[in-house]
């Protein structure tokens, strides 16, 4: 007997959107209902009326845990979306979606919103563990109530997630090592600029960092790499007089690596007479970075395809408390290179 899976297999969209039509839900464009009525027919498709009675008994609730976004840092707005449409994919199988962000740059504010996230009472969590200290106390509770959880975006290791989903951190940054040899001089300098590099252990700014430096030494490139620290990178006289400062005292360094979604306030912190003579590399298509690129000002930008990492956690754990389907315990995510000229196919 067909399934909604194999008309969603064959429409090529989400179950959700089979569902949608079977229902008479709506929110299905009307060529997208057309195709699918079209397939349903062929297969003289019916709906169970008891596995859709059980579905609609066995509710699931998902909590999401996510930092909050502003208009300084959007980078988190992407995986937001892309909770919000699988949210709307999965509800039809019983599964309900709360979401709960936090202030990425406070540990107890982090805490503190688990807590309410708590109350929702959920069969499964996904969260962006930021802090290592405090996440470890979020994941000994919830092992202790036997509840599924799965890291998103931060992989964080020692810990039993029954999943990862995000980029492949390491190789992204080792990516960015090639990208800056193919860039810069031979026997040039290259900066590192790295911000809070106290605040989570192993998370994908420190493996991305790994990785470039890692394709330097594999491939016995004689570059030297420095890394200039800053605790808070934001667009301040003290930060720019900071980066400059660096900069005029380091005149052979021809490559800046930013191994964060910020290069937009490096870019604007440095002058011009050294943002003209360096590359610079970083990561995520926000629409500050996607100027930078456009204006010529960073070279690549690496993405993470952080709307996609949203829908496959809740994809991936609707399955896991649905269908007790065991998840690969690495999702990955491609890992595109960004240039001027194909930076508009991935907004």
């Amino acid at each position: 007997m067909i399934k909604i899976k194999d008309i969603a297999r064959e429409a090529k969209v989400s179950e959700g959107t089979v569902d949608r039509v079977i229902h008479n839900r709506g929110g299905v464009s009307k060529k997208t209902e057309a195709r699918i009525r079209k397939i349903l027919d062929h297969h003289n498709f019916s709906v169970n009326p008891v596995a859709s009675a059980l579905a609609m008994k066995n509710k699931q609730q998902i909590s999401i845990l996510i930092p909050e976004y502003n208009d300084d840092d959007l980078f988190w707005k992407s995986p937001y979306m892309g909770l919000l449409k699988a949210t709307n994919d999965v509800v039809s199988f019983g599964v309900h979606v709360n979401s709960f962000t936090y202030n990425q740059y406070d540990p107890v504010y982090y805490l503190n919103t688990f807590k309410e996230l708590l109350k929702t009472k959920p069969t499964g969590v996904i969260m962006v563990p930021n802090f290592s200290k405090e996440t470890q106390l979020i994941v000994d509770e919830l092992e202790a109530l036997d509840i599924p959880y799965i890291f998103l975006n931060i992989d964080i290791k020692g810990f039993n997630n029954i999943a990862y989903v995000g980029q492949d951190s390491y190789t992204a940054g080792y990516i960015a090592g090639k990208l800056m040899k193919f860039n810069i001089p031979d026997a040039s300098e290259i900066l590192i600029i790295q911000s809070r590099y106290n605040i989570t252990k192993n998370n994908a700014v420190s493996n991305r960092i790994e990785g470039f430096n890692n394709y330097f030494l594999k491939n016995n490139i004689n570059y030297k790499v420095q890394t200039l620290k800053i605790e808070n990178l934001k667009n301040s006289l003290e930060t720019k007089g900071i980066i400059n400062d660096y900069l005029n005292t380091h005149p052979q360094i021809k490559g800046i690596f930013v191994p964060s979604s910020r290069i937009y306030i490096v870019v604007d912190c440095i002058e011009d007479s050294h943002l003209k003579n360096i590359e610079l590399i970083g990561f995520d298509n926000t629409p500050q970075n996607t100027q930078c690129l456009l204006n010529d000002s960073v070279s690549f930008l690496i993405s993470q395809k952080p709307f996609d990492q949203g829908y496959e956690a809740v994809r991936i754990l609707s399955d896991f408390l649905i269908h007790n389907k065991i998840p690969n315990t690495k999702t990955h995510l491609p890992i595109d290179i960004l240039i001027k000229e194909n930076v508009k196919y991935n907004m």
